[in-house]
């Protein structure tokens, strides 16, 4: 079955925050604007995997009065807590899931909105192939057979699940003592109170998942283990003079950039400001600066600087870095610098690990009840199994970029075929576009990009 429009159609497949932004703004044109489909596989729209979490611990990594899901209007997310009664405290971290429901409101509003009426179009199921249609434009088919002929299509399908972690036995990964995606339905609801638990990986999504154990009543030993052993570090405190006077002057020596801001971080706590503002102002200037690297310079980053980067750019709220430290003084959670070298099953019922520690030579012997993949986000989708993205890179559709963050895009979100050209009417958006921007997984970032694709996709049309 297809559905045929006079008006040119865009498909928005994802309806998390990349993509329920992008509908937004097509939607913000006025009746000139394309009719819009916006695919979403979950249950519901607007929230995302991010903001679909119902643990009221998890709060947002970034201050309220940043969270704005539109950058000309700073104080809309401010102003829509205060007409729901909620605090609205600009310095503050509110809880995702209300975030979610900020999402879903704004999708609610602009559906019903006279001028938007038929416009914006729900589709409530998995996209499952995306082609070219012989009359030029795209075919979208669904999971449950029905196909839409579009004129445009943005790929939004947020985060690529975690890459399986070396050392970890393969006959593991498909068990429900291995968790592989710790954002499943269900990924924590096995492990029982005491169950000793190792966590692979030190980064937000390890945070995310110790609270949610804590929250569920666990009380056994948590592990986490990475080659570094870094943790997020906490925002500063509110109020703080965090901003410097100008950013850092960084050039396309990795080296000479790395003093440059280790100066200025120098400099500004020397004055009693926070290391906190100096990374801030990169943030402008990231996203230019990634691009213009050569793509080898891009890999000593990602091999050397990229785990410091992370733990200072993505920071934690002080009430969930506060919750942290406790866990870890009270012995309920350890944090382990060192490398996995085996993961397997063990006796009946536990899982027999072998790690090196960051410095040693002997190797340590420990056995858990259970295991979760915490590394974070994967990238390469060369070995995808989603139907879609499989269909998109057989077809030579798209391709990833060069250094397997992601799909490879121009800056302007057009993405490129398996020859490195631009496939007019298809874009991408979020963090699948962590090749060419880098910095595309924060709302910040995330909502000046999606601004600037719907412009260029109402320019198109």
């Amino acid at each position: 079955m297809t559905d045929r429009t006079r008006r040119p159609t865009i498909a928005v497949i994802g309806a998390g925050f990349s993509g329920s932004l992008v509908a937004l703004h097509l939607l913000a044109a006025g009746p000139a604007a394309p009719r819009i489909l916006l695919v979403e596989r979950a249950r519901g729209f607007g929230k995302g995997v991010a903001y679909s979490t119902q643990h009221g611990a998890h709060l947002l990594n970034v201050r309220a009065g940043n969270m704005s899901a539109f950058p000309d209007q700073p104080g809309h997310f401010l102003d829509w807590l205060r007409g729901r009664n909620e605090t609205a405290d600009p310095a503050g971290f509110v809880a995702r899931a209300t975030y979610g429901q900020y999402l879903q409101d704004m999708l609610s509003q602009a559906a019903t909105r006279s001028d938007a009426v038929g416009r914006l179009v729900l589709v409530a199921d998995d996209a499952v192939g995306l082609m070219p249609a012989a009359a030029g434009g795209f075919l979208v088919t669904t999971d449950v057979g029905r196909t839409y002929e579009v004129d445009g299509a943005v790929l939004a399908v947020g985060n690529f699940p975690p890459d399986p972690p070396p050392g970890v036995d393969k006959a593991l990964l498909d068990t429900f003592r291995f968790q592989s995606d710790p954002w499943a339905p269900g990924a924590l609801s096995r492990i029982g109170e005491k169950d000793g638990v190792l966590l692979l990986g030190t980064s937000l999504t390890m945070v995310d998942v110790a609270l949610s154990l804590a929250d569920q009543g666990h009380v056994g030993p948590i592990l986490a283990l990475s080659r570094r052993g870094l943790l997020p570090r906490r925002h500063g405190p509110a109020g703080h003079p965090a901003t410097p006077q100008a950013a850092p002057v960084i050039t396309p020596s990795l080296s000479a950039s790395l003093r440059a801001v280790r100066a200025a971080v120098r400099a500004a706590m020397a004055e009693g400001r926070s290391w906190h503002g100096v990374i801030d102002s990169l943030r402008a200037a990231t996203g230019p600066y990634w691009h213009a690297l050569p793509v080898e310079a891009r890999s000593r980053f990602l091999r050397h600087l990229r785990p410091w980067w992370d733990v200072h750019r993505h920071r934690l709220a002080p009430p969930v870095d506060e919750r942290l430290r406790t866990m870890m003084a009270q012995g309920r959670l350890r944090v382990i610098a060192g490398k996995l070298e085996r993961l397997r099953a063990g006796e009946i019922g536990e899982l027999s690990l072998r790690l090196r520690r960051r410095g040693q030579r002997a190797a340590e012997e420990l056995t858990v009840q259970h295991a979760v993949n915490c590394v974070g986000p994967g990238g390469d989708i060369a070995g995808t199994r989603d139907p879609l993205l499989r269909g998109l890179l057989d077809a030579g559709l798209v391709r990833p970029d060069p250094l397997r963050l992601g799909l490879d895009t121009d800056r302007d979100a057009r993405l490129k075929n398996a020859e490195g050209q631009v496939v007019p009417g298809l874009y991408a958006m979020g963090p699948i576009m962590r090749g060419t921007l880098w910095e595309i997984t924060a709302v910040p970032d995330i909502r000046v990009q999606a601004q600037k694709l719907a412009h260029s996709i109402l320019a198109a049309t």
